[in-house]
């Protein structure tokens, strides 16, 4: 990494561009530098290099070395004394907002229905609602969208967050309490939807809801609680239908999931949504089902 790219780093935790400028150019010298040494290895102008290393200072981040009464060098903090500290002050903000951010909030007048159009931002969304959750989160996809979902649904798990998964296709390294479908295969599930639909739910309040056909995808995020009450229903259904599913005998079961006449009538209409849901992809929103 360049320095430029840590000199935008630190400005992202909070640095202005001066001060992130002056710090890396401490921490490249490794040695005390005066006021005018920083101005020259930084690119801070002179005018303003004392200014710049007194905030630093201010904020913990260099310490001033005397060598005489004025002689005044500047010495940075070391770097993993630095990231330390900048995550525990993160840490106390974010423990305080986490507080103080509820009690000031009036109620919500509108719910959100926003459009997702892409699959990084269907995914980082739905990264938001699992990050998000304190008490369960809902689960549904294909492992090409819930693999890069995994870390963030570990850090729930282990923050005490009931998590739940249904998974279309082999998951080797399953998370939280993951129930594979097994009713029909991946290839077919695909044919009948048409797409890798994704549903992610937090805390029964939000929810995502999207698809992804080849490269393109389409999806919305909502706080509605009816869309939100779907969603979760959609995956726990799929979990309590596989849990009744295990108190058949395998081929008992197969023939009364392939044969029943009422069954079969709900899976015969998969040309249609599948056609549709293709057409439909990447325009950012979910494509309307087709007369019949």
């Amino acid at each position: 990494m360049s320095q430029q790219n840590v000199i935008e780093e630190l400005q992202r935790l909070g640095m202005s561009g001066y001060e992130a400028k002056a710090y890396v150019a401490l921490v490249a010298a490794g040695a005390p530098l005066n006021g005018y040494e920083v101005a020259k290895r930084s690119g801070v102008p002179r005018s303003t290099v004392y200014e710049t290393l007194a905030k630093l200072v201010a904020r913990g981040a260099a310490y001033e070395v005397r060598a005489g009464e004025d002689n005044v060098g500047y010495i940075s903090l070391p770097p993993s004394a630095l990231l330390d500290r900048m995550r525990r002050e993160f840490d106390q903000s974010m423990d305080t907002l986490r507080e103080a951010l509820p009690e000031i909030a009036s109620p919500s007048q509108v719910r959100l229905v926003h459009s997702l159009s892409d699959r990084s931002s269907l995914l980082a969304r739905a990264e938001d609602v699992i990050a998000a959750a304190r008490t369960d989160v809902f689960l549904s996809g294909f492992p090409a969208e819930l693999d890069p979902l995994k870390p963030a649904a570990r850090r729930a798990e282990a923050d005490g967050v009931d998590v739940s998964v249904v998974t279309f296709g082999e998951d080797k390294d399953p998370v939280g309490n993951t129930t594979p479908h097994r009713f029909s295969s991946p290839e077919v599930v695909l044919e009948n939807l048409g797409c890798r639909l994704l549903v992610v739910s937090g805390d029964r309040e939000q929810a995502v809801i999207g698809g992804v056909v080849n490269g393109d995808a389409w999806g919305v995020y909502t706080d509605d609680p009816a869309v939100v009450l779907v969603a979760v229903e959609y995956v726990r259904h799929d979990i309590a239908m596989h849990l009744i599913a295990e108190r058949f005998a395998p081929d008992e079961f197969e023939s009364f999931w392939t044969e029943n006449p009422r069954l079969r009538r709900l899976r015969a209409d998969h040309g249609a949504p599948a056609a549709v849901l293709k057409r439909g992809a990447g325009t950012g929103t979910p494509p309307r089902r087709p007369r019949r």
